[in-house]
């Protein structure tokens, strides 16, 4: 990983074999970055991703490999616990230009990653909500 600041945005490359997740958490606790946003781009050669289904209150998860173009990565940075926590959705398009997407569990560069994060002062919290079956952003903190 190599980055460089721009007062509170990041631009930062991830390297082939990075995991993208991990890397992003690893990141943010070495900046100190407790709430932020994260989109970027790049190249993968396998990824875990998931679909929450709301009526069971549980996720469901597929690995896919090969190469995976990185169409979008969207996410955000808070904590939970006191602990960061790393939010995403990824958009992959494979070599037939089919599009698959969802909650990232995991996804390994396989030639280049390219993240933007934009850290905004201040923390906000997740706490799991019974109901929804999900870790929710906690605004009455």
């Amino acid at each position: 990983m190599e980055y460089k600041r721009f007062g509170n945005k990041y631009v930062v490359r991830l390297e082939n074999g990075e995991e993208i997740v991990e890397s992003i958490k690893n990141f943010a606790i070495k900046e100190g970055i407790t709430l932020g946003n994260v989109n970027g781009i790049g190249a993968v050669n396998k990824a875990k991703i998931g679909l929450f289904k709301l009526g069971e209150k549980e996720y469901y998860s597929k690995e896919f490999e090969g190469d995976l173009e990185v169409v979008n990565l969207t996410g955000n940075i808070s904590e939970m616990d006191g602990e960061v926590y790393i939010h995403l959705h990824i958009a992959l398009c494979d070599d037939s230009y089919n599009m698959i997407g969802g909650h990232l569990n995991y996804a390994y560069i396989s030639a280049t990653g390219e993240i933007i994060i934009d850290a905004i002062e201040g923390r906000v919290d997740r706490k799991f909500n019974d109901e929804i079956g999900l870790n929710l952003l906690d605004l009455n903190r």
